[in-house]
């Protein structure tokens, strides 16, 4: 019988791909340190769980492309990793950046990101004989249904967390009073 589960995340999902590319193999002395950079970057943030990061998968999408998909608590604990200037982060992209700037790196490594705030109700998951992966990792796993069989209901469930205000609908929110009439 399978087992099947799903994500228990609830509120928003932060989710964040970043990765390189080898353009020149040859390049090692150059795409090499980006690729140790992101390494400890991921084991300095495993270490320091307060920092946010809920949880990441390292995959590859070719002998060149190397990425992660990380799992944020929030947009906020992102943005103050990404910005800190006592951690590595701050020091591998500035290193980057020289490089960059100096034409060193150019055509020979890229890198990439895309960051993504996923609202409640735009993001379902299931998993079948799996342990806790992606999703579930990240925010917990419940049995299937407990959030409902069909991807559907999966959907359309909603945490018991309050909406924020930027996630209340136009339509729910209090009418705009009239102006008043002069005259």
């Amino acid at each position: 019988m399978v087992t099947r589960t799903t994500a228990d995340a609830k509120g928003d999902v932060v989710v964040l791909l970043i990765g390189m590319r080898i353009n020149r193999f040859w390049a090692v002395h150059l795409w090499l340190p980006v690729m140790l950079a992101m390494l400890r970057m991921l084991r300095d943030l495993r270490r320091e769980p307060e920092q946010g990061l809920l949880s990441r998968v390292l995959l590859t999408a070719s002998p060149r492309t190397y990425y992660v998909v990380q799992y944020w608590e929030s947009k906020e604990r992102l943005y103050a990793y990404a910005t800190a200037p006592d951690a590595f982060h701050h020091k591998a992209w500035a290193r980057l950046n020289r490089k960059e700037r100096s034409g060193k790196l150019r055509g020979q490594v890229g890198i990439w990101h895309e960051a993504y705030i996923v609202p409640e109700g735009s993001y379902e998951a299931i998993y079948g004989d799996m342990p806790a992966f992606g999703l579930a990792a990240a925010h917990g796993q419940v049995p299937l249904e407990k959030r409902g069989r069909y991807a559907k209901d999966r959907f359309a469930y909603r945490s018991q967390k309050a909406p924020g205000p930027e996630r209340v609908a136009q339509s729910e929110r209090a009418p705009e009073p009239e102006p008043e009439k002069t005259g």
